[in-house]
This record gives C-alpha cells, structure tokens and sequence, in this order.
C-alpha cells in the first residue's frame, strides 16, 4: 500500500495513464474518433488534477469516473487491441486503489458487456479479480455482479476459462467472507456492543447487518438457493450452476469461516433453516435405495445415489457435526442417525465405503463423541446414537463375512446372535501375526470361511479419507477388498483410545484435585506413605495367591464330588481295573436330565472331605460357597434327602424315575451325612458377620437356580437350599437382625413360585422363622426392642401381595398361632397383624376369609383392651372389610355385630381410650412440627377420640350401601343405634361431621343407588328362600334402605336438637335434610315417599330449644358433682363445661343461665319452619302435579300418602302462622285442590272408598277440611291484617262445592266414576283403571262450611269487599240450575237451604252496602240463580213419587216466600233491573208452571199448583202495594195483570169450545187442571184487588176483570164437578161489583 502512495509511484502511474491515453487516442484516431477526443481531454484532465492537488491520488479517485471513462469507451469498441490496451490501464488505476463506487460500477458494467460479447475472458476475470482484492469500493448490485459474471464464465465451452473462473469464484467467495471478518475486526476494536438477539430472526432480516455481512449473508444464501435448483435473490443473472459446485463451495464457507456463523444468528438462522433441510432433502435418493431391488418399485432412474453428490453431501456433513455441533443438536442427531443407515448392507459398497470414512473422522475426536452421549444417549427420550453408531459399526463388520451370494437376512441376525463381538475382538491380537495359513503376509480377518485382510490406512489417532476427497470424480470408484473394513476397525480402535483417554483424563483431573488437598504435607511424608501402601498391595498379593490356591484346591475337591461341566454331567466311573464299588445311582439335577449319574464311595468320601472342610474352614471360604453347596445340593438330591421340620434333611425318597437306585451301604450312611450335613449349618452361628452372609448369599443364589429349573413344570424341585436357609436362620436367631432382610426377602420370592411344592416350602421356612423369631428370648427382649418386632412381622405383612391361596393359609395360620402365643404382648406390631386380616380381598375364596374373619374374631373377643389404642381405627377398619365380602352373607353380619361390639367397648373404656389417644396426638404433634409437616389424620380437626368414632361411623355408613338388602338394614340399624346410645360421648363440635360427613353423605349413596337401582324382577332369594311381593326388585330393596336411613337421620336431629341447633351451620343442615325428606317423597314408590312424610312429621315435633319443654328432664342431676376442666366454673354460662358426662349436664350449661333466651334463636327458628313449609309445598305442588301422558306404569300419589302430607300442614302452620302470607295461602290452596283431584287405582278403591251410596268423607278430604278449618280459626283470632285472607279461604271452599256437579279432571287422566261402576264390575273389566272418588259428601261438607264461615264473617269488610256473597251465590248456581241432573239429589237440595241461610245473613248486608256498588254484580247473579232452579231445564227421574215432588214444591215455594220477605219490601234499595226480573219470573211461575210431559194421571200434582199460588199471591201483593215509587213499577205490575188476565180469557174460551165439541166425552185432564188453576187464579185476583187501595189499581184493570164475567157464565154448562167448585168460588167474588149503576160513570179514567 505504500509502495503505491510514496510519490515516485504517483509520479509513475501520471506518466502512466497518460501515455496509456495517448496510446488510445492513437489508436482511435481513424476508426473511433469518439474516443479519441475522450483521451485527449483525459489527458487535460489528468494534468489539471496533478497541477491543483497536494493529495494526487484522492483527487484522482474522486475524478475517477471522468479520468476511467475514455478507457471504458476503448473497450466499447470492442476492437481486441484497444480492449487489451483499456483493460491493462484500469488494471493500474485499480491496483493504485483511486477508482470510486460509482467508476467501479461503470467498469463493472462495462466488463459484463464483454463477457456478453464472449472478449477477452481471462483478462476479464483477472480484471474482476484485481477489482475485488485490491479495495472494497465494490458492494451490493455491484458486487452481485462480478460474482455473475465469474460464475457465468465457469460455464463457457473452453476449458481453460472455465477452470480459471472457478478458481477466481473460489476466491471471489473467500474474499466476501474475509471482508465480513476484517469488519467485524474493526467494529470490535471501535465499540464492544452486544448483539441485538431479536426473537427469531428472519431469512431477509439483513437491516441489522453492516455492508459486508450483508453482502456474505446474501451470497451464502444464494448459493443454498442455488444448491436447492432455486432461483436466486441476489446473484441476478444467472444462467446455470451445478449442485456439485455449489455444494464444495458450501463446504469450503463453512470450513473456513465457521466463526461467521457463530457469532451472528442470522448467519446461524441459515444453517438452521436452510443448510440442514437442504442436506436431509439432497439425501433422500441415498436413503431410499436399496440395492438389488427391483426396477419397477423405483422407476425414476434419478432416485439411483450419485456418487460426487453423495460424497459432497458427506463433507458438509463432516464440517456441520465438526464445526457447529453445538448449534445444531437437533439436526446433527438426524445426520448421525442418516451415516448410520448408510452402513446397512443394502446400500451400495462406495456409499457404505465413503460413509464409514465420515464416522472415522467423527470417531478421531472423543470430545465429539462424548458431545453425543451427553446430548443423545444420556437424555431420556433420545436417540441412542452413540450406542447406534458402536452397532452399526459391528453389524457392518458382520455383514462383510457373510458369504456375498446368500444375501438372506436371516444369516445376518445369525451371525449378531451368536458371536456379535467375535469378528472384531478375537482377531484382534492375532490378526497382526498374519494369520491365514501362511499364505500371505498381510494381516487379516477369518471368520466363518470368509478372509478379509486389514489394510494399513492411517496413523493411530487420525481419520485420512480417500474416496471422500475424490472430488474429480463422477463414477463411483471401485472399493478395494478390505478397505471397507479396515476403516471401521479403525473406528472402532479409535472410539476406545478416544474413551479411554477421556476417562483417564478426568482421574488425571481427580487425582490432582486430591492432591491439592494434601499439598500441606511434606514431600518426605509423601514418598514414606507411597512406601506404606506399596508394602500393602504386596501383602495383598500374597493373600490373594494363597487364597487362589485354596479355591483351586476347593474346586478341585467339588470336581472330585461331582464333577459338572456345562450341561453335560461327566460321571466319576469306575474303570475296568480300579473296581471302585458304586454305590448310588440317580439323575442328575437338571432341567431336562438326561442318562443317569453313578456315584462311587470315592465320591461319598469326597463329600465327606467337602463337608468337614466346609466346617473347619467356613469363615474364609467367601464366595466359594456357592461352589461347595452347588456341590452338596447334587449329592444330596441323588442320595434322595428331603427336607423335615426345621431344615434338616432326612433320608426318604419319593420315587424320582426308574433309574434310581441306592445300595444298602450308602443307605446306612445317609443318617450320619444328614447329621453332618446339620451339624454344618448350626456351626454358622460361629462365623462372624461377613462369612454368614457370604454363606446367605450362597443359598439364595442356589435357591434361584432351583427356582428356575422349577419354572414351568409340576416335578419335584430342589429344596436343599430353602431348608438350609431355615436352618441357618434358627441357629443365628440371636444375630438374626443382620441376615433378616435378605433371609426373609428370597423366601418371599420363593413364595410366589409357581410351582406348589417350592413355595409350600418357602412359606413353610418363613413362617417357621418369624414364629421362633417371636418367641426367642432376644436381649433386650422384644417388649423392648419394638424395631426388632416389626422387622420380624414384617415379611408376614409383605406376604399378602402374593395371590396364591395356599400361601395365604399359612399366612393366616401364622398369624392365628402368633396370636393365641403372643396376642397379650405384641404391642406396636398391632398393625402389621391386622393389616395381614386385613388384606384379603373379596375374591380369595371363602376358606381363606373365614379364617381371617376367625382371626378377626379373636382380636376384638380377647384383644382390644391389651392393644394400643391407636390400633383401635385399623381393627374398625378390617371390621367392616370383612362386612364387605360378598362371599358369605353371614360372615358380613357378623362383622356388622363386631362393631357393635367394639363400639360398646369404646363406651365402657371412653376415658382410658380418650387419655392415651390424646397424649398419642400430642407426640405426633410435636414430631410434625418439628418435621414441619401437616399431621394428617382422617377427619382431622376433630380430637381422636371422636376420629375413632367417626371412622367406626363411616364404616358402618359404608355398608349401609351395601349390594345386600340384609347387610345394609343391619349396619343401618347397627349404626343409628350406635349413634343413638353412645353420641353423647362426642365433643359437641364433632356432631357436625357426623351430619355431614357421616348421615349426609350416607343419605346422598342411598338415595343414589335407590334412583338408578334395577326394576327387574328377582326371581327367588337364593336357594328355596321365596320373596315377598314387596321386595321382588332391586329397587323395592333399595327403597327399604332409604326408609331406614332418612328414618334414622330424622330420629337423630329430633331426638339431639339440643346438641345439633348451636352448630354453626343448623340452618344448612335443615335444609339438605329437607331436602333429602323432599326427593324421598317425591320418589316414584310410595313405601319411600310415604315413610319421608312421616320423618318429616317427625322433624316438625322439635320443639325449639328455648321453649320450656326443652329444660333438663331431671332436676336433681344439678347436683352431681362437676368436674373441672380448667380452673373453676367461672360462671353458669360455661362452654363444654364436663369432660363426658350425659348430654343433660350439657344442657344445663346451656339452659340454666339466669340470662334470657336468646331472640336470635328465635328467628333462626322461624327460618327453619319456613324452610319446612317451602318443602312441604314443593312436595306437594310437585307429587300432585299431574303427568303429561298415561299408561300403565304412570306413578299417581297414593291416598295415604296424600293424607299424611295434608296433616303435616296443621302442626306446622303453627309455627309459621305469624308471617303466613296470601301468596302461601294460595299456594297452600293449589296443593290442596291438586291433592283432592288425585284419582285413586281400582285395586285400592274398597279399602278407601265406602261404598258409593254411603256419604263419608275419605281421611284425605278430612285432612284438606281440618287444614283450611285450622287455618280460619288462626285468621279469626288473629289480627287485621290476617283477616284480608278470608275471600282467598271462601274461593278454596266453593271450588271444593263445585266438585259436587263437576269433579275434578286430573291431568288427561280418563277415570271411572264411583258411582257408576261398582268394585267388582271395574275389576273384572279393566283391572287398571283409576277410579275418581265420590266428591259429593266432599263438596257438601265444604258447602257446610262455607255457610257457618259466612254467617261469622258476613259483615266483614274484606268480604264484603271481595264479593264473596256472588261468588257463593254463583257456586251455589251450578248445582240449582241442574237440580234432578245433580249426581247426588241431596246437592242441590243442600245447596237451596244454603243459598236460603246465606241470603237471610247476606241481604241485609247488601241493602246496607247499597249505596257504595259493591253488590252491583250480585243482583243479576241471584235473578239468574232464581230463574235456573224455579224453571229448571232438568226433567225430574220417573221414579219421582208424589210425596217427593210435593216436597220438592214446598221447597220452591220456600224461595218465592224468601223473595216475598226479604226482597220485595225493600225494593226502595235494590237495583230496579232486578226487581224487573222477579217480577217477570213470578209472572212466569203464576202462569207457565205447568209442564206438559206428565202424563194425565199425575198431572194434577205435577202442575206445582201451590208454587203458582205463592207466585201469583206475591205477584199480586207486590203489584199493590201501595209503596210504588217509580212509575217504571207500577208500569210493571200492570204488565204482569194484563197479561195474566188476557191469559185467563183464552183458557176459558178455550175451554169453552173444546168441552162444547167434545160431547159425552171428557176432556183431557190436563186441560180440565188448567182450567181449574185459572179459576182459582181469578178468584185470588179479586181478592187481591179488593184488599189493595182503590187509588193504586188502574180503572183498566177493573175493565178486564169485569170482562170476564160473560164467559165465566158461559162455563156453567160443563160436566166436570171440579170445575164447576172451582167456577163457583170464582163467580162469588163479582157480587162486590153490582151496584146501582151511576148517574155519572167515569170509567177507565185516572
């Protein structure tokens, strides 16, 4: 650089460049004129900058565009030698580092015109070349540019210029790159700033990138693009590119700059996101090949693996895992996973051959391989690619010695399974010996007939590939033999060196860690120790040789013994010449043995030895035991010894298979071995600790090998050493601390053997071991070691996890001898003991459980007061277990007697108990704390004496849920009795877990398992036993225990309100019951719903706790002695004040105070019965409300039922009277009505319903009448405001009195009359109906007391006020208006004489009220009542007599007489519309009385003769009295006259004719009736006339009377006697009209 700044050089390049110009412009002067005057003033130029400027070279790079732009004209010309001449000065002006961005860029350009233009390449590319080095003027488009142009030149047809242009793109990217490093060299010299890290950077993220990073970051990413066969985004201009290029060149980026890509994330963004999917993607042909396959599976022949791809692929590979590993962990474990598949034997040999060379160069760096581990094989979830690539490695090596042509899979496997580390390790010392039979000298492999030699490839320790650094290859190479596998040998030898130095490495790093702890000590010390622990290890070497010699020796006495090689047994025979005797022959101890084994005397004598040296020598033989007893066992299995009681083995052979034979000498023999052979075992209690366990060891270990030649077979086992066990743990009994848990821990796994004769055993020994083990007088005894204990009892505990019943016998048997032994003094084993009771499950059969339940028996009869009391909870515990078992019934009654039992134990040691359950609190109080843990108990805030109880509750509750009817109506029983006699014993705080956590939730089981149980018939209880109706179904069975529980819970709150309404939550409690109460009773069986109605009535007994009924019952129990609890009785009011006595003395605590009872009491009370009626009116709104659809199986609420909820409504009205709202009364109304409407089944209909002609009201009637009778006498004597609930109350009664014309319709209910049907005709023809109930003695009763309640409460305002008078008047319609259509005659006579009562009270307060309107509407209503009954529609039945019907008429002629006193003379106050309509209705009945459907005979009576008179006489009466007011009166009486009287002269001239036609014959006798009653009417007519003033009758009424005097006589004639009596009464009265006529007659004038 200074070479081209120092002047002489400036002063050079002037003279340069300018003679540079004038060869230009020579050049151009014919040809390029242009140019030439471009050079000429370039040559002004240049010396106009030399004169002006110090600094020459800046200004000439600031001119540098003008001073470059004749040179790039020349080039234009594209003349060669001017382009040369051009190219060569820029050259200059570049290496003197004076061109500029924007000349750079020209030049660039015009350099691209060139290479379109195919000119002068070489000199181009150096031209780029020199441009790019010298400065780095050149940067984005630009740069891109160059780069183009280069890489365009690498493709052109001549060779040269293709191999330079690759080399300067080489160089180009390299120098990209260098740039990015020496600017980052810069800007950390400048500033240390610290990397923005954004959260995830994107591809296109470059803005945080300075100038030459960017320009590298784009270049990189270009040329993954261009790998992929993607388009570029910067490189523009690109025409073609070859993926083997690009990915050399991707290796040699990443080779030479990996510090690029770790330092910047963007760039490590591009690794991430693009290198490593474009490496898997480019893989994929090489992962999916598989050689030899047939063509059509693969048919694209592109899929076939490329070698120069391929290898490429490898390299990056090499450098990713090398370089940045740590990155890319993720991807780094697929390319790892990828070089492994690559080994497989159906890849091709070069890619196997080029893949092993890549794990050779990972295997050459341990800190890689240990990387892997960490990352990979350590983590849980991960691949193992370690132990993936050590496989793969072996398996490839295998997979080279197959024989080639086979190439079945199955030999691989083979060869793996049998000797996998044999190619490898066995050759490895002796291949370099040159084994192959001298053949040749190379060292090689041979196995299995295949020889492969070992090539020497590279120095130990280094990975020099061949075939990976062919990169000028296209075809894959041939593989020579052996290179393959030589390579993965070498692996392999380097992935141990590079372990092995790694391990050492850090032992280095221990060690020297230890010696900075010591460096305190001098170096003398330091070498003197070194001498001591020298000597040590030479000592140790002496013993370790002698006791080499003793195992040889040992061994070699076993071999004497019997001598067993593999599994073949070689036998100790006699040869022809030795005559040794044999004296025992049998099979050998082998899983499947085969031939037999002969034992000489030899044999027997060597045991012998074995034995006595086993005895002696015990204490050093250590791990030689198991080569002694190994021996021992199969003499001792030949000679046939068996194990007895205690261990020991006792001649007597089952027969073992026809080949054993013992001779007589051995037979007398085996006594005395069996005896040495024990005697052996009780010398273990000398050996010193470490010897017996050695010998321990020994025996599981036998044990074990017995217990697996047993699998699977049912054949005798071996149990020599499971009795030897035994008997060495009854002769160590007094150390058995230190061998228990591994003695005890091999039985346990005997025990679970399969086979019965092994575990019978084991069980055999491990019971056997913990009854002597509690029975040993250890020191300190046991009572006082209570470690020791449970260590003993703990296998007994352990053995309940095995599922083999016989084992469980023992167990059980154990504990039942452990119990009758050592019951008084097992203390803190309690638990362990019934925990083993405990254990059995419901399915082990029934054996087992009655002798655990005969365990069980026995604790709680002998046991409970010697146990702790903590064990109390445990024996509740497995007391209800055994309540559980569904095997036997009985078993589970008992159980449920055992808790009665222990709870009455409980009562009778309360205080005991309570004082040490609560200082064993207190321990394990203090110990939590200290702890700083939770004590954790069930139902723990409660002190424990309660717990126990609460436990004892819980369990009874739980098989109150029982499958089993009887089970759960036993423990239901068991348990409310238990709470019932002993609750008095609970802390008063504890009561609220017993309601919530115990009856609550028994109560929410029950009614769930009642609501889903099973409505299938059960057949037979079991056996003979039948089933009664009542309970042939689940459901019916569940609904008994539903009963019994709310039964129960209800006696509880009744009978301990006192204890219960203090608690906190009383209020809450109330209402889950009555909620409970509610759900039973609206349940769909009528037992549930009927018992709820009776708890609930129970319930409402209480009497509050702060009424006077409630003091104590007995008095004098305020002088028993209080005692104290702490300090003195400060006061009456005192909280708990008695540690237990009986609840009494609690209640004076509460009660005798001298203060006044509590108010809020009061109102908490109120509370409750107002929850109480909220329930009664849900059930009763709900249970009344009518189905939507019938069939046969619709639930209708039966009577009974229906009665009981109606009389609860008295008792608890009495409670809530005082707030008793009309919006209760009228809810109260709806059930009632609801429940009188409930139709009843044909089945139940005789026992309810009387007979239909008799009027008795049902008890459900009764009770609805008592409910609303309660009621009004509540309203009466209460104040005003309740009195407004009158009306409300009449409305309830006159719906009930129209029940007798209308009964009510329940839902779509369609039901049969009583009255219609008698019981036995429904029976026979639809024996499912519903029957309606016979209303009318219902209706008539109501209508009774609707008449005395409004004579009380006539004149009341509210009455008057809410028109009760009409309502009654409009009911009473109904049954008057049908009269004879009346189902019962009795109603409407009934309702007459009431509508008569209440009018006579009714009337006169109508008149009185006139004035205010508020009767208005009752006049028209009573017209119109009048008229329906006088001239009823109905027709009277045939069968009416005339005594009937005279009866009935005076009836009729009561209610004109009614109308005549209390109507008529006060017509002044009564709307006159009304007394319009009775006139014309007396008119009607004096006139059209009679009826003309009777037939002649009765017609006489039937014409209602009196009712007519009264008509007629009131008519008149009326019509002249002198009181008329309004002319509108008169108006009317002289209507009803004229009509009358016109009337009575058409009948008569009627008469007239008809009797004149007739003859002889008579007239009908309806006629001769009609004409009489017109007589009699004239003659009342006139007497009437006669008795009223003169002034009242109008002159025309006179006119008409007097006309009818001619056809009177006209009468005479007739032949009928009555009618002329009749006539002549008729004719009298005219005699009052003759007089002297007079002078002056006015007639008709008024």
């Amino acid at each position: 650089m200074s070479g081209t700044n120092s002047p002489e050089a400036v002063k050079k390049l002037l003279e340069n460049m300018q003679s540079d110009l004038r060869a230009l412009s020579l050049e151009c002067k014919k040809k390029f004129p242009p140019v030439k005057e471009a050079a000429e003033s370039g040559i002004i130029k240049v010396k106009t900058i030399a004169a002006r400027n110090t600094e020459i070279l800046a200004a000439l790079k600031e001119n540098s565009s003008e001073v470059v732009q004749p040179f790039l004209m020349g080039c234009g010309t594209k003349e060669p030698k001017i382009t040369q001449l051009c190219l060569a000065a820029i050259q200059r002006l570049m290496s003197h580092e004076v061109v500029s961005e924007t000349a750079a860029g020209n030049i660039i350009n015009m350099l691209w015109q060139l290479m379109e233009n195919s000119l002068e390449e070489l000199k181009l590319l150096q031209t780029v070349l020199v441009l790019l080095t010298t400065n780095t003027v050149v940067h984005d488009e630009a740069l891109s540019k160059a780069i183009v142009l280069c890489f365009r030149l690498h493709f052109t047809k001549d060779n040269i210029t293709n191999n330079t242009a690759a080399a300067t793109v080489r160089q180009v990217v390299t120098v990209v790159f260098e740039r990015m490093v020496a600017e980052d060299e810069r800007h950390r010299d400048i500033i240390e700033q610290p990397v923005l890290v954004q959260g995830n950077s994107n591809r296109r993220c470059v803005s945080t990138l300075k100038p030459c990073a960017k320009d590298a970051y784009m270049l990189f990413q270009d040329l993954c693009q261009l790998v992929n066969a993607d388009a570029p985004y910067w490189l523009v201009g690109m025409t073609e590119m070859t993926r083997t290029f690009g990915l050399e060149l991707l290796e040699s980026v990443l080779n030479d700059f990996p510090q690029v890509f770790l330092q910047h994330q963007e760039f490590s963004f591009l690794l991430k996101e693009r290198v490593c999917p474009l490496v898997i993607k480019l893989f994929s042909p090489n992962i999916k090949f598989r050689q030899g396959s047939s063509s059509s599976s693969s048919p694209a022949p592109v899929e076939k693996p490329y070698f120069p791809i391929c290898m490429r692929l490898l390299r990056v590979v090499s450098v990713l895992i090398k370089q940045f590993y740590s990155l890319l962990v993720t991807e780094c474990e697929i390319f790892l996973s990828l070089l492994v598949k690559f080994l497989d034997a159906d890849k091709p040999q070069w890619l196997r051959a080029v893949a092993v060379e890549s794990i050779h160069r990972l295997c050459v760096q341990p800190q890689l391989l240990r990387s892997f581990c960490q990352s990979y094989d350590m983590k849980q979830h991960s691949t193992k690619v370690f132990r993936d690539i050590v496989n793969a490695l072996g398996s490839f090596i295998q997979s080279l010695f197959l024989v080639p042509p086979t190439g079945n899979p199955a030999t691989t496997n083979q060869a793996g399974n049998n000797n996998s580390g044999g190619p490898v390790s066995t050759p490895a010392n002796s291949g370099m010996l040159g084994i192959g039979g001298g053949v040749t000298l190379l060292p090689a492999f041979e196995y299995r007939g295949t020889w492969i030699p070992i090539l020497t490839i590279t120095v130990q320790g280094s990975a020099k590939a061949t075939y990976l650094e062919m990169l000028d290859k296209v075809e894959p190479p041939t593989i020579p033999e052996g290179y393959a596998m030589s390579v993965a040998f070498h692996c392999l030898l380097d992935l141990v060196r590079g372990i092995t130095s790694m391990i050492e490495g850090e032992l280095g790093e221990v060690e020297t860690e230890c010696q900075t702890t010591t460096e305190a000590a001098s170096s003398p010390t330091q070498s003197s120790e070194r001498q001591e622990s020298q000597s040590t290890s030479d000592q140790m070497d002496k013993e370790i040789g002698i006791c080499d010699v003793f195992l040889a020796f040992i061994s070699f006495l076993c071999v004497l013994a019997y001598s067993i090689q593999g599994q073949s047994v070689m036998m100790i025979s006699p040869s022809s010449e030795s005559h040794q005797q044999v004296v025992a022959v049998g099979q050998p101890l082998a899983v499947q043995p085969q031939g037999t084994v002969m034992l000489t005397s030899k044999n027997i004598q060597c045991m012998r030895t074995l034995l006595n040296l086993a005895h002696c020598h015990g204490a050093v033989l250590g791990t030689s035991w198991q080569l002694v007893l190994a021996t021992l066992q199969h003499l001792v299995w030949i000679l046939g010894l068996k194990p007895s009681s205690g261990g020991a083995l006792k001649p007597g052979r089952a027969v073992e298979g026809p080949s054993t034979v013992l001779t007589t000498a051995v037979m007398t023999d085996l006594p005395v071995i069996s005896n040495i052979l024990s005697r052996l075992f009780e010398s273990s209690q000398y050996l010193d600790d470490v010897s017996l366990h050695h010998l321990i060891n020994a025996l599981c270990s036998l044990s074990l090998e017995a217990m697996d030649m047993a699998y699977g077979n049912n054949k005798e086992p071996s149990l020599f050493a499971v009795a030897k066990l035994l008997e060495t743990g009854l002769v160590n009994m007094h150390r058995i601390e230190i061998l228990w848990r591994p003695l005890t821990g091999h039985l346990l796994e005997v025990c679970q053997h399969p086979n019965s004769r092994m575990r019978e055993w084991g069980a055999e020994a491990l019971t056997s071991l913990i009854k002597a083990g509690l029975t040993f007088s250890h020191d300190p005894p046991l009572s006082q070691n209570q470690r020791l204990q449970l260590l003993l009892l703990n296998p007994l505990k352990e053995m309940s996890s095995i599922n083999h019943p016989d084992i469980r016998l023992k167990q059980l048997e154990c504990v039942l001898q452990i119990l009758q032994s050592q019951g008084d003094s097992l203390g803190p084993g309690w638990p362990l003991v019934l925990g083993v009771m405990g254990a059995i499950r419901n399915d082990q059969g029934e054996s087992l459980i009655r002798t655990a339940f005969q365990c069980l028996q026995l604790v709680v009869t002998d046991f409970l007061p010697t146990m702790p009391c903590t064990c109390l909870q445990i024996v509740v515990d497995v007391a209800g277990s055994f309540g559980l078992h569904n095997q036997e019934l009985n078993i589970s009654l008992t159980s449920i007697g055992l808790l009665w039992n222990i709870s009455d134990y409980f009562f009778q040691r309360g205080e005991t108990i309570e004082k040490e359950l609560n200082k064993e609190e207190a321990a394990q109080q203090k110990q939590a704390e200290e702890k700083g843990v939770v004590l954790n108990r069930p139902f723990h805030p409660a002190p424990p004496f309660d717990c126990l109880w609460l436990c004892l509750y819980a369990k009874l509750g739980e098989l109150c849920v029982d499958p089993r009817p009887a089970v759960r109506k036993s423990a239901g029983q068991t348990l409310f009795s238990t709470i019932g006699a002993h609750g008095t014993l609970l802390q008063h705080s504890t009561w609220h877990t017993v309601i919530w956590k115990v009856l609550f939730h028994l109560l929410d089981r029950v009614r769930e398992s009642s609501t889903t149980a099973d409505k299938e018939k059960i057949e037979s209880g079991g056996g003979n036993i039948l089933i009664h109706h009542s309970r042939d179904t689940a459901e019916k069975q569940w609904a008994e225990t539903w009963v019994l529980t709310l039964a129960g819970v209800a006696r509880i709150f009744n009978t301990r309100r006192y204890l219960l309404q203090p608690l906190g939550d009383f209020s809450r409690a109330w209402d889950v019951l009555l909620d409970h109460i509610q759900s039973a009773a609206l349940s769909k069986n009528n037992e549930v719903s009927l018992a709820a109605l009776k708890s609930f009535q129970e319930i409402l007994q209480i009497v509050s706790p702060v009424r006077d009924s409630d003091k104590p019952e007995t008095p004098p129990a305020v002088n028993v002695p209080v005692p104290v609890l702490l300090g003195s009785l400060s006061g009456p009011g005192l909280s708990r004040p008695f540690v237990r006595t009986d609840s009494i003395g609690e209640k004076l605590g509460r009660y005798n105070s001298s203060e006044p009872p509590i108010v809020t009491d009061e109102l908490e009370d109120l509370n409750l019965w107002w929850a109480a009626w909220n329930t009664w009116y849900r059930i009763g709104s709900e249970s009344t409300k009518p189905p939507v659809t019938f069939d046969k199986l619709t639930f209708i609420p039966s009577q009974p039922f229906l009665t009981a909820l109606t009389q609860i409504f008295p008792a608890l009205y009495q409670h809530i009277k005082a707030g008793f709202s009309m919006g209760d009364l009228q809810k109260l109304g709806v059930t009632l009505h609801s429940a009188v409407s409930v139709p009843i089944s044909s089945d139940a209909s005789p026992f309810i319903l009387p007979s239909y002609t008799e009027a008795v009201l049902t008890s459900l009637q009764e009770a609805v009448l008592t409910a609303l009778d309660v009621l009004q006498k509540a309203i009466c004597v209460g104040p005003e405001n309740m009195q407004i609930m009158y009306p409300a109350i009449f409305d309830q009664l006159l719906a009930f009195v129209e029940f007798s014309c209308k009964p009510p319709q329940y839902g779509q209910l369609e039901t049969k009359h009583i009255a219609n049907a008698k019981y036995n005709q429904i029976q026979l023809f639809a024996p499912a109906e519903w029957v309606a109930l016979n209303y009318v003695p219902f209706a008539e009763r109501s209508l009774e007391v609707v008449v005395d309640l409004y004579q009380k409460t006539a004149c009341h305002k509210a009455v008057v006020n809410e028109k009760v008078l009409q309502n009654i008047i409009k009911t009473l319609r109904v049954p008057l208006s049908l009269k004879y259509s009346c189902p019962s005659e009795s109603t409407w006579k009934l309702a007459v004489s009431s509508l008569l009562k209440v009018l006579s009270i009714g009337l006169p307060v109508a008149r009185q009220h006139a004035s205010s309107g508020k009767f208005d509407s009752m006049w028209p209503e009573l017209a119109n009542t009048f008229e329906d009954f006088l001239f009823t529609k109905s027709i009277p039945p045939d069968n009416l007599s005339i005594q009937e019907f005279q009866r009935n008429e005076s009836i009729d002629v009561e209610v004109v007489q009614l109308i005549s006193t209390e109507i008529l003379p006060y017509a002044n106050f009564i709307p006159k519309e009304f007394v319009g309509q009775i006139m014309t209705m007396l008119n009607k009945g004096s006139i059209h009385s009679q009826s003309s459907s009777f037939t002649e005979a009765e017609i006489d009576i039937r014409l209602r003769e009196e009712f007519s008179k009264m008509c007629f006489e009131t008519l008149l009466q009326f019509s002249f009295s002198n009181k008329v007011t309004t002319p509108q009166e008169g108006y009317i009486s002289r209507m009803a006259l004229s009509v009358l009287l016109k009337r009575s002269q058409d009948v008569l001239h009627r008469y007239i004719e008809d009797e004149r036609l007739s003859g002889k014959c008579p007239l009908p006798r309806q006629q001769v009736t009609e004409i009489i009653f017109v007589l009699k009417a004239v003659s009342t007519l006139i007497d009437s006339l006669k008795k009223t003033q003169p002034e009242n009758v109008d002159g025309n009424t006179w006119a008409q009377v007097i006309a009818l005097y001619p056809t009177l006589v006209e009468c005479i004639t007739c032949s009928s006697a009555e009618v002329c009596s009749a006539l002549k009464e008729a004719l009298v009265p005219f005699k009052d009209f003759m007089q002297p006529p007079a002078s002056k007659v006015q007639n008709g004038e008024s």
